[in-house]
This record gives structure tokens, sequence and C-alpha cells, in this order.
């Protein structure tokens, strides 16, 4: 047939030579798949039947993400998500259904305390906080119709770790779910699966991205039937993932070891210096001894990464702090974390159901920057203290 020049623009002939071949993953952009025949005619998310029916449900570059991430953790299956939001939402929607009750650390990631608060009650579930430390003891608030137990290790902010085996083996007894958001860990400081724990979660936003400039989340599991109700719901709530994103993902698994052998190094070396501070009173840092929990982070971690928080002794003004935050060159004030820079975050308050003083709270994060230089700032800025 020969084509008409418009046609052409549509239906090219012309092509590059075959045969190139790069260390670098490609990225598949692409909405609609073209399918061989009239007889493969489908539209679901199973990749097991097919991979590839419709661009929502992955490109060739999302799917490799998913598949490396899950080889990482240790798992069978992986989701890819707008983000680690999505990757939470997700959890939450396919293992919990009306007339429900959840269990959530009362340190879990704020966003994810939102949905739970704001969210679940509406469809009548109800999302119970339970201390972070309670190990064993979790036994006492599972109930007939508890469906998830969620997990979080070290807790967001306050950095409190939990007793992970001894809450996935009430958790199995009882036939109940366990989830755990792993961002902390990159899914390989602290091994999810080996503990007991059935569905983790990242935000790739932190430590897979590592430059701040991605928004990604990934849920992974083993067993088939947890993969089989997460596809579904991440189907219905049209949870597609940009293929860019994910190339930049991939990207940043290629250096992510490199990275958190130097984040360790360089936050241990912070944290030890602002512990020698008059004015602090706790440095949550679970590599230091004198942290809570560090036994139990010696027991399950193979390492720390680069998010801490410090406590402020009482007699240390709002003002003064806020102060010293403003006189930070190198540490930038920005949420989130996991990345190349250097950070830093004040909180006013905190939601949780024990009191914690949050405006005495600065949490940090280590970036890449010379250590000798991050000591420095800190220390010029200390000096609104004197």
């Amino acid at each position: 047939m020969t084509l008409d020049w418009r046609s052409k623009l549509i239906h090219p002939t012309a092509a590059a030579p075959q045969g190139f071949r790069s260390l670098a993953t490609p990225i598949f952009r692409g909405s609609t798949t073209v399918l061989r025949s009239a007889r493969d005619v489908t539209d679901h998310w199973d990749r097991s039947q097919t991979p590839y029916r419709y661009g929502s449900y992955g490109t060739p570059t999302t799917l490799e993400l998913g598949a490396r991430i899950a080889d990482l953790e240790g798992g069978e299956h992986c989701f890819i998500t707008p983000g680690g939001q999505a990757a939470i939402t997700l959890i939450y929607m396919s293992f919990v259904s009306a007339g429900g009750h959840v269990l959530v650390p009362d340190s879990v990631y704020g966003p994810s305390r939102d949905f739970a608060n704001r969210l679940l009650g509406r469809m009548n579930i109800e999302a119970e906080y339970y201390n972070p430390s309670i190990g064993s003891d979790i036994e006492r608030l599972c109930r007939g119709n508890t469906q998830l137990i969620w997990c979080e290790s070290p807790g967001s902010v306050t950095m409190d770790i939990q007793d992970i085996p001894a809450i996935t083996k009430v958790a199995r007894s009882r036939r109940i779910v366990t989830a755990l958001d792993n961002t902390y860990s990159a899914g390989v400081l602290f091994d999810a699966f080996s503990h007991g724990i059935d569905v983790t979660m990242q935000a790739l936003t932190k430590y897979i991205g590592g430059h701040s400039d991605v928004l990604l989340g990934s849920v992974t599991v083993r067993e088939n039937a947890l993969y089989r109700q997460l596809g579904d719901v991440h189907q219905l709530l049209g949870m597609s993932a940009s293929p860019d994103d994910c190339a930049l993902a991939l990207r940043g698994l290629q250096t992510l070891a490199v990275r958190l052998d130097q984040l360790e190094d360089s936050t241990i070396q912070v944290a030890r210096f602002l512990s020698e501070q008059r004015e602090i009173q706790t440095v949550m840092h679970p590599a230091l001894p004198s942290c809570p929990g560090h036994e139990l982070w010696r027991r399950d971690f193979k390492g720390s990464a680069s998010v801490f928080s410090v406590l402020f002794k009482e007699n240390v003004s709002r003002e003064s702090i806020i102060g010293f935050i403003d006189e930070l060159k190198l540490f930038r004030l920005g949420f989130s974390w996991g990345g190349v820079t250097s950070l830093v975050m004040r909180y006013e308050t905190l939601e949780r159901t024990r009191q914690v003083p949050a405006e005495r709270i600065v949490r940090f994060n280590v970036g890449l920057e010379a250590i000798s230089d991050l000591i420095a700032d800190l220390t010029s800025a200390w000096a609104v203290f004197r």
C-alpha cells in the first residue's frame, strides 16, 4: 500500500537500525498498547496473563522498576504508585473493609494518620492507635474484626523502633495482615519479609529516587492472594506512574549503596556532634546507644539512614529554636528526606495520643555535603543559643 504523506506521519516505515544496546533502561511511554491479534483482547491488570494491556497498568520501564524493587526486598510482586501516600492508600483500600478495625502505631507518618482519621471513618472502619513499643502486648488490642496492623520502624519524627517480629507473630496467629512503611530502610536496611511482615511499602521519593526530583511509591508482597487483592485495587484506583519518573528511580537504584553508606557515616557524625551540645536533651537516632529502641535496632537492622531528630531541653525557647534554624545555610528548610541536600524541619504540633513536646523537636536529614561543612554550619548557627 502506498500511503499519503499525511498517513506516513502516523504510520512511518522509516526506522533507526536495529541492534542498539545501552546500559540505561529505555523509557517506554504510552497509553495505548498495540495488541498482536484480535484474540488477545482482554482488559485486565494481571501480568501473569500478559504483561501489557494498557499503559496505566505499566510499561516495560514501570514493570522493570517494580521487578527490581521486589528482588531487592525479597518479595515476589511489586506495584509502583504515583507517590508514597498513594502506596499507603493502596494498602488501606486493599485490606480493610466496612466494619473493620485497623491498628496503627502512634508514631505513624502524618499523612497516613490523616487518611485513617479523615477517610476510614466514612467507610465505617475504625483506626486505633497503639504505643509503638507495645511488642507482643498488641494481642490485647486485636479484635475479631481487626483486618490490618500497620508498623513503621523507625517511627515518623520521634524515631520509635518497633519489635516487628513480636507483632507479626501475634498477627499471623490471628490471620491479620501486617503492613510496614519501610521507607527509612530503603527496603534493604531492614528485611521486612524475614521478620514476618506481609506487605511492605516505600516512598521511592526518598532514597530510591535520591535527588528530591521524583514522586513515586511501591508496594511489595510475597503471597499470591495478597498480590491479587492489591492488583484489583491498583487498577480500580487508576494508580498509574510516570515512566519518566520510573526511569529516574531506576537510575537512583544504581547509586543507592554508595549513597546509603555515605549518608549513614555523615549522619552519625552529625548526631554525635548534636549530642554533645548542652541545649540538647535527647538525640533520637537509633544507632546511638542512648536512643530508646537502640537494642532492637541492633538486633534487626543492617544499618541506619540519613534522618533523625533532636529534642531540645525545656529551658530552650521556641524563638531561639526558630532563630537557630533560620541561621543555617547548608541545611535547607523543607519537608521530605533521603536526597543529596541536607534538610531541617521544626514542628509546632505532632498529632499523637500521648503527649509529645513537638515545639522542642527538630528533625534533620543529612545529605552528601562534606561533613566538615555541615558541622561548621551547625556550629555557626548554634551561636543563637549562647
